[in-house]
């Protein structure tokens, strides 16, 4: 870090003390909603989700090898193949804008295509296969039809952008590519990794299993020994690193694991304060932005109405699931379902916290041009959404 950048935020955090009115209730309520929002997250999703991505994002990066992943993701791979492996790999993962970072990150860094690496980032938490069934099933077959397909739509045009927006370096990255030795060879087969890291994938969405609105049915079912099941891949898991992997292997994925919570855990905590702060926790007005302000905004199907919600979508926090209960009351409060859809589509796949830490990982040109791709996107699907259903 520059001594310039040093200094400014040493100003800003002065400004801040000196001007900041503490006195007044509403700053009160919103700083107390930060912290209440960074222990929600500490309680409900650090061990559940992001612990175990950051294993599977380590596992990745230790033995996966950067030819296997430019063999399947690179700029020199088959498009059908990897947008196709991209654009659904999100209906298998119950993440979050959050969770799904590190295992971005793993791809990324291991040389894959900036395409279909952020289709896979935007697909990892949108295509969430159990918060689509649960839209159709609290808010209706249409809003949960819409977001499906546009789901997977989305993440295929913007990876497609992104990839022909850096043409150039991608090309770059393709001549490198061709000098890369072949896959190392090692005691394992294919089926074995596939075993690996689909015990690991398991593992993470049963622990991450979200609680249902309602107490019946599957999820509900599903919910009341997500535990067991998830203990028991847990199991499955030591089992497979005992028989298969050395304590040399161990070491560099532990290793490997490690470096990525240095990278992305801080900024994702600083990220969930500021979130905190400024929208609340979902369902509570108490951020610094009063929720009644919210819904008086996105109410009808304007197109100012539409970029609103995608706005507000792409900078709240959305923990796995948590958007459908949100939306739902405010539906209720006459949101309209153009907006409703539009949020659907942004909110889970962008944060602040997500933003903030994908800058870290591609730079501030590729991730502005994602965000902005993801809020035009969601802001003209639910106009022509509403424009239909209306």
């Amino acid at each position: 870090m520059s001594e310039r950048k040093k200094l400014a935020i040493i100003v800003a955090v002065f400004l801040t003390a000196f001007y900041l009115p503490l006195g007044n209730q509403r700053v009160q309520s919103a700083i107390l909603e930060a912290f209440f929002m960074l222990q929600d997250y500490a309680q409900q999703h650090v061990l559940a989700c992001l612990i175990p991505a950051f294993f599977i994002a380590g596992a990745i990066a230790v033995f996966i090898s950067q030819a296997s992943v430019l063999k399947y993701f690179g700029t020199g791979a088959n498009k059908i193949l990897s947008y196709g492996v991209a654009s659904v790999s999100g209906s298998v993962l119950a993440v979050c804008s959050c969770t799904v970072l590190p295992l971005f990150a793993g791809i990324y860094t291991r040389g894959a295509g900036i395409g279909p690496a952020t289709a896979f980032l935007y697909s990892g938490p949108a295509i969430n296969i159990l918060a689509i069934i649960l839209t159709a099933r609290i808010l209706g077959p249409d809003l949960g039809a819409a977001r499906a397909v546009g789901a997977v739509f989305f993440s295929i045009i913007i990876g497609l952008i992104m990839h022909f927006l850096f043409l150039k370096e991608e090309k770059e990255k393709e001549k490198t590519a061709l000098d890369l030795p072949d896959a190392d060879e090692n005691s394992r087969t294919l089926p074995q990794y596939a075993i690996f890291f689909g015990t690991m994938i398991l593992f993470l969405i049963f622990a991450a299993w979200g609680k249902p609105s309602q107490p019946v049915g599957f999820f509900n079912a599903v919910y009341e020994v997500h535990w067991y099941i998830a203990a028991l891949f847990l199991v499955i898991l030591g089992v497979i690193v005992k028989l298969w992997f050395n304590k040399e292997e161990l070491v560099m994925w532990t290793d490997s694991t490690w470096s990525f919570v240095k990278q992305i855990f801080p900024l994702l905590l600083a990220g969930v304060l500021a979130a905190g702060f400024l929208m609340g926790r979902p369902g509570l007005d108490a951020g610094i932005i009063p929720s009644s302000y919210v819904s008086g905004l996105v109410g009808g199907n304007s197109l100012s109405a539409n970029l609103i919600a995608s706005v507000l979508g792409a900078f709240m926090y959305f923990a796995t699931l948590t958007e459908v209960p949100i939306l739902q009351g405010l539906i209720g409060s006459g949101m309209g379902k153009g907006p409703a859809l539009a949020l659907l589509l942004a909110g889970p796949a962008l944060s602040l916290p997500s933003m903030i830490t994908i800058k870290t990982i591609m730079g501030t040109q590729k991730t502005l041009i994602y965000i902005s791709l993801v809020v035009v996107m969601s802001t003209l699907s639910g106009f022509i959404f509403g424009s239909i259903v209306s």
